[in-house]
């Protein structure tokens, strides 16, 4: 009989066909989280004339996929802490697949603004929980660089929302890109069975046997059995997830991270929206305007890639706070200049500091939370920030609507980037019990032969 330590083997596991396996599939899902999340920013010009839409209303149609995603984000988010993250991540995917496959088939402005919402209560719960399971079961060397690469899915499927619109629109209509989405059901059986639970879910019901084999497969050097005795976390009792997010010196960082969250995807998704229109009001056409929001993803892979690895190496904040800034200095200056190459240039250092930026971020929070509040922690913080998401398209609709000249209009997304540089700045240094070695440790039984050692 052995006595394990879960949070050690893990930690101390090496990159493996189980880590590929739980990457592969992550990225999957996170790249039609994010093609879902822009394909209404490749649509919504040809929408504007089909509905005969205003700015403010095509703006209103964009935020309620984001007021879902506020609800979902903090519902799902919470409920996975309860009921295990592969059974969140699942019922989420449905959600935002399946409504917004459905979008395509909307003939109306209401229609199409309730399926949006429908799918925005899956889209908001799906990458705080894909996150929180990748923080659970990666090496902690790599932990920061594996969760960076998965959120460069979500750019990878904000590119393919622009890159279909060009080459399907013209031939299948608007609908076709919509229809795209619901691909993710059919390989869904497959995901299902593949994917891990979280270890703390699998000791807190009583799941020994499939823990003892998920662990098999995390460090298979290692022979367990049903005989060994499981070292569990300890977590303090609450019947409200969300107070444990303020305790132990948490209460500064908190609220930190919320207004981060809040300003980074302001300019996210106000962004995504309306990048094309902006870029078409300053007299290009509708084909190199989407070619800007490939720029945007494009910078924001290299973004992520880069300031990830940097992160595991340096910290991050000494790598989010000056790339926070560096997003608002390119959106101002992208207001001013007229040279082409200079433009796609500040594009895509905006797409780096903003979408780039709030990848990592949620790499951090998974992070600086303990695993039994991880999911709520991101689901919370995802959350308030789609309160900003749903703010960003109805900003740029009012900023349409009152013609200001351009570069009132990068302006005006730039200035939430130095509110976000501000507020995590000001979160501490240190992590408030970043993972499960500060916590607590005790095993299921007392009679304990002998235990696991790692040098």
């Amino acid at each position: 009989m052995a006595y394990i330590n879960t949070t050690e083997i893990i930690n101390k596991s090496k990159f493996n066909c189980f880590h590929l396996r739980l990457l592969l599939w992550s990225f999957l899902i996170i790249a039609f989280d994010g093609y879902d999340l822009v394909v209404y920013g490749t649509a919504v010009p040809i929408l504007i004339d089909k509905w005969n839409l205003t700015a403010v209303e095509a703006g209103a149609m964009g935020s309620y996929g984001l007021f879902g995603m506020m609800f979902g984000a903090i519902f799902f988010g919470t409920l996975a802490d309860r009921i295990g993250r592969k059974n969140v991540i699942a019922i989420t995917l449905i959600f935002f697949s399946l409504f917004t496959f459905l979008c395509g088939f909307a003939e109306t402005p209401t229609l199409f603004s309730t399926f949006r919402f429908l799918a925005g209560l899956g889209l908001g719960g799906i990458m705080p929980n894909v996150i929180a399971l990748l923080t659970d079961y990666a090496p902690k060397s790599i932990r920061s660089m594996i969760v960076s690469i998965v959120l460069c899915g979500y750019s990878i499927g904000g590119i393919l929302a622009p890159l279909l619109g060009i080459f399907l629109i013209p031939t299948f209509g608007w609908e076709s890109i919509f229809w795209f989405a619901g691909l993710p059901l059919l390989a869904l059986p497959f995901m299902y069975k593949q994917l891990p639970e979280t270890a703390s879910h699998l000791i807190r019901t009583g799941k020994k046997e499939e823990l003892i084999s998920t662990l098999s497969k995390v460090d298979n050097e290692f022979a367990f059995n049903e005989n060994d005795e499981i070292m569990e976390v300890k977590a303090p009792e609450t019947k409200v997830p969300i107070l444990g997010l303020f305790k132990d010196n948490r209460s500064l960082s908190t609220i930190m991270f919320w207004i981060a969250f809040f300003s980074c995807l302001l300019m996210v998704y106000g962004l995504n929206t309306w990048l094309p229109k902006l870029m078409i009001e300053a007299g290009y056409g509708l084909t190199s305007s989407l070619a800007f929001l490939i720029a945007l993803q494009g910078g924001a892979i290299v973004g992520t890639l880069i300031i990830g690895r940097l992160c595991d190496k340096y910290g991050f904040k000494k790598m989010l706070v000056p790339m926070y800034a560096s997003g608002a200095i390119a959106l101002t200056l992208l207001g001013f200049s007229g040279n082409i190459s200079v433009i796609y240039i500040l594009v895509a250092i905006a797409g780096a500091a903003t979408i780039g930026a709030q990848n990592i971020v949620q790499a951090y929070v998974s992070q600086y939370y303990p695993p039994y509040i991880r999911s709520t922690a991101l689901g919370v913080a995802s959350g308030m920030g789609r309160i900003g998401g749903m703010l960003g398209p109805l900003l740029g609709g009012f900023l349409l609507t009152v013609t200001l000249p351009i570069h009132l209009n990068f302006i005006a997304f730039a200035i939430p980037g130095l509110i976000a540089a501000i507020t995590l700045a000001l979160v501490p240094g240190k992590y408030a019990h970043s993972n499960e070695d500060d916590l607590e440790l005790e095993p299921t039984k007392t009679n304990v032969d002998k235990t696991y050692t790692f040098e």
